[in-house]
């Protein structure tokens, strides 16, 4: 570990914050790694903390109840009065990256124990680098060989000086070898024991070891290193539909519902691939799958001294592909009994192992039959959203495993546990809703942070920020109390609304149309719900006045400006007789919610000047009214709340449906002066309007209605999909295919202006071109030239955040050009393979591309073409 490796500002003359103070640190000097953080809103919840409760925490109480003082108040656990001296540690390396990083070294700062970050070289300005008081380099980008790297992070705590490790969630958080080594290391490793560790690590060992003391398990076949004729016939002998899991690993990853025997064998494969990615095991099982499912986990806490307790369950039912989205505590489902069970089994299956530290004992029920529950998997770490349990508990849960971890016996017991109120936490991805989820990425514009007495927002990004594709999705998770569940929903409905988030298209506008679905309103809540309403959750266009917004701001860019203006440089239009129209032909964000295939790129062809918009009640009208357009008015019937924006990542934009179909867009024309223009959108009735700029925002006016628009200018970077800052100011960055990102009430379009084609990528587009739906990684290529492919024939497959994503053939032909390789780093639209239509014009009946051994091992080539 060389002295390059560490970076620090501890002599810079800072001091550790103060409880209360800002989230992310000191402010940096000269010393500092990076420009300083954002501090943390004003008003936001500090961790542990009972939102309107001043720490110590106090939960305040919800309709009937105990008040007054929690037992739970314990200054040197959930406040500043403790210290690193106090629990015998001083310094805490955090082994991951991201949100979780930044929200455990918080915690630290509060209890005064110095904070060491590491980081890959993505990672060298992270926001948890920028909040912590040393930072140590522990490799490249990818995470085998950084944050999965377990000698680099040890070299990393000797060369820091590190008294402990806290693991945080992914990466090394579950892995026995790791808790080991630190042990071996003489760090205090804060987490369980490694033998617990491998036993709920091995979930079909853990399957075993609980149902021994008697707590139930789905029905499923788990032996231990099953084949894939194995896992084919236990499937059919459990009888279809069966859920494919991995032994390894959570989190969604591996994970496949599997509902008529032909499908299987490709299930088993993939999920063995993607296993093997993220967890470094592909070892498989198979379980009955249950009907429609709810996700009930239990907190639990256990010390060194044989204490083991609950704090109350979380409800995770709101998942999309076995991923959760929202969580809340307490379960809007379960009565006193089943909750009493719940937790008694959750601590029995923590007894049966030696539990010590915090975990969660997962459990799936049917909503069918709310009293049977049955145990699914322990993660032995803490959980993404224990903020729910800390904000009605008052619990620090951070800090109660660096209490545990030191041999402190636990200070409260199961009598002593209250909670209070209602809390609800949303995560937000970095992907695009609109295009089947897919991973996105690009440059941070603007970040701003909801506030309010009852929010608390756990971010690992920050305004400048990078977000890539060599890690996690999630970009923060925001969280709300409320005294019942539905101040909490509302609560964080606005919460939501408030998030600027501008340069990475995210699933904000999603979360915002699923907790207003009326089945979450009521707490009917299962695993498919998302599924099943996907359509009706998930809106890719921009409202028509989102259009205006852009010619308005377009109009304001060309202004001149200086001391002397020059009448003539003023682009008012005017001219003898009526003034002229500026015209701009908009690509519209956004595409099918399929997902699965490749998009082209708008920027290849021309936006259409005949699309239409639509108005209030559906329907194509000329969007004459300046008010309802301000109030809401659609582009062809496709906008609304639920818009999650449309761009994958902030590189080319994503519009269209099937490959090779045109992009969607509109032309929108404006005259006069940003002070008194008028706009329309094809050949309708112009408005009245006007823009101006206040407090970094933009005041849009069309009619009598105006409107504050969160914007930021950024310029494409088409080779690596991503965008490049360009800026908050009116001026426009140069090149006519500059983007301006507008944002409000949470959702975030990307509009540009269409440019004329390449003639080789128009050929491309027209013959058939499978690209990439987002920034990713080559894991697979499984044709090369010459094959003849049918529609819907898998091609390639592309890794990105540690999910692949099949690329699928356009139309049946043949490849006649491959451009790419396996391990290539591809961007958002490119090319991956070429395909020309049959010589004889027919449709091919099957698939004959792949030859032998063509696959995850195929290396591929680099523009290879047929002959």
């Amino acid at each position: 570990m060389s002295a390059a490796d560490l970076t620090s500002w501890e002599n810079s003359g800072h001091s550790p914050v103060p409880s209360g103070g800002p989230a992310d640190g000191p402010e940096r000097g000269s010393g500092g790694i990076g420009p300083p953080p954002a501090a943390a809103p004003p008003g936001a919840v500090p961790v542990g903390a009972v939102p309107g409760v001043s720490a110590p925490p106090v939960p305040a109480p919800a309709g009937p109840g105990p008040a007054g003082p929690s037992p739970l108040e314990r200054p040197a656990v959930n406040g500043a009065a403790g210290s690193g001296d106090d629990v015998g540690i001083t310094s805490v390396l955090v082994a991951n990256r991201g949100e979780i990083a930044v929200r455990i070294i918080r915690t630290l700062r509060e209890l005064g124990i110095r904070a060491i970050a590491v980081h890959s070289d993505a990672d060298a300005d992270a926001r948890h680098v920028r909040a912590a008081d040393l930072a140590v380099r522990i490799g490249p980008a990818p995470a085998r060989e950084s944050y999965l790297d377990i000698d680099a992070v040890l070299d990393a705590a000797r060369a820091s000086g590190a008294r402990a490790v806290h693991p945080g969630y992914g990466f090394l958080a579950e892995n026995a070898t790791f808790a080991r080594a630190c042990e071996a290391a003489g760090l205090v490793f804060i987490g369980p024991p490694a033998t617990a560790v491998e036993v709920m690590g091995d979930k079909i060992r853990a399957r075993r070891t609980v149902a021994e003391v008697g707590v139930p398990v789905v029905p499923g076949r788990s032996a231990p290193g099953m084949s894939d004729a194995a896992l084919i016939e236990a499937a059919g002998q459990l009888g279809y539909p069966v859920l494919v899991k991995p032994s390894a690993g959570g989190g969604g990853k591996g994970m496949r519902i599997v509902r008529e025997p032909a499908e299987m064998a490709e299930a088993v494969a993939s999920a063995r691939r993607e296993s093997a990615a993220a967890f470094g095991d592909d070892t498989l099982f198979v379980e009955r799958l249950i009907s429609r499912p709810r996700h009930i986990e239990v907190q639990i806490l256990a010390d060194r001294h044989g204490s083991v307790l609950h704090l109350g369950e979380r409800e995770c039912s709101l998942q999309r592909r076995h991923q959760k989205i929202v969580e809340e505590a307490p379960s809007p489902m379960l009565d006193a009994r089943t909750r009493e069970r719940l937790g008694t089994a959750a601590v029995a299956v923590a007894q049966a192992v030696g539990y010590v530290g915090a975990g969660t004992v997962e459990f799936i029920m049917s909503a069918d039959t709310p009293d049977e529950f049955y145990f699914m998997e322990m993660n032995t770490r803490l959980q993404v959203e224990h903020a729910v349990t800390e904000l009605v508990t008052g619990v620090d849960l951070v800090a109660e495993q660096i209490h545990v971890a030191v041999g402190e016996p636990l200070r409260f017991g199961q009598a002593d546990v209250h909670t209070a109120g209602h809390a609800i936490e949303a995560r937000v991805y970095a992907e695009d809703p609109a295009r089947g989820f897919l991973p996105t990425g690009g440059t941070v514009l603007s970040f701003q942070e909801p506030v309010g007495d009852t929010v608390r927002v756990d971010a690992g990004i920050d305004t400048g920020d990078t977000v890539g594709t060599a890690y996690d999705p999630m970009l923060a998770k925001i969280v709300t109390w409320g005294a019942d569940r539905a101040a909490a929903l509302t609560r964080l409905d606005a919460a939501l609304a408030g998030t600027v988030l501008l340069g990475v298209t995210s699933n904000i506008g999603f979360l915002r149309a699923l907790l207003g679905h009326p089945d979450v309103r009521a707490g009917r809540l299962d695993t498919g719900l998302v599924e099943r309403d996907l359509v009706r959750l998930v809106h890719a266009e921009p409202p028509a006045d989102a259009v205006y917004a852009y010619a308005l701001a377009r109009l304001l860019a060309l202004q001149p400006t200086g001391a002397l203006v020059d009448p003539w440089d003023v682009p008012s239009g005017w001219r003898p007789g009526e003034p002229a129209w500026l015209s701009w032909d908009v690509v519209l964000p956004g595409a099918s919610t399929g997902g699965d295939q490749a998009h082209p790129n708008p920027a290849d062809q021309p936006a259409s000047p005949e699309a239409g918009v639509a108005g209030p009640h559906g329907g194509e009208t000329s969007a004459a009214a300046g008010s309802s357009c301000a109030d809401g008015a659609e582009i062809d019937g496709a906008g609304g709340r639920g818009g999650a924006g449309g761009r994958g990542g902030a590189g080319d934009p994503a519009a269209g449906g099937a490959a090779g179909a045109a992009p969607r867009g509109v032309r929108v024309s404006a005259r006069g002066t940003p002070a008194a223009a008028r706009v329309r959108l094809g050949e309708a009735a112009p408005l009245p309007a006007s823009v101006r700029v206040v407090g970094g925002d933009l005041l849009v006016t069309l009619g009598s209605v105006t409107t504050r628009w969160s914007y930021a200018w950024a310029a494409p970077s088409r080779r690596s999909g991503h965008s490049v800052p360009g800026g908050r100011a009116a001026a426009l960055p140069s090149g006519t295919d500059a983007l301006l990102w507008l944002g409000r009430d949470g959702q975030a379009w990307a509009l540009s202006e269409a440019v004329a084609p390449s003639t080789r990528r128009a050929a491309a587009v027209q013959g058939g071109a499978a690209r990439s739906p987002m920034p990713g990684t080559v894991s697979a290529l499984l044709v090369e030239p010459g094959a003849t492919v049918v529609a819907g024939q898998p091609l390639a497959v592309v890794e990105a955040m540690k999910m692949e994503h099949p690329i699928a053939a356009p139309a049946a032909g043949v490849v006649t050009e491959v451009h790419a390789r396996r391990g290539d780093q591809v961007s958002l639209d490119q090319i991956l393979v070429v395909i020309a239509p049959p010589p004889d014009g027919s449709q091919t009946s099957s698939g004959t591309g792949s030859r032998p051994g063509a696959g995850a091992a195929d290396d591929g080539v680099v523009v290879t073409r047929s002959r």
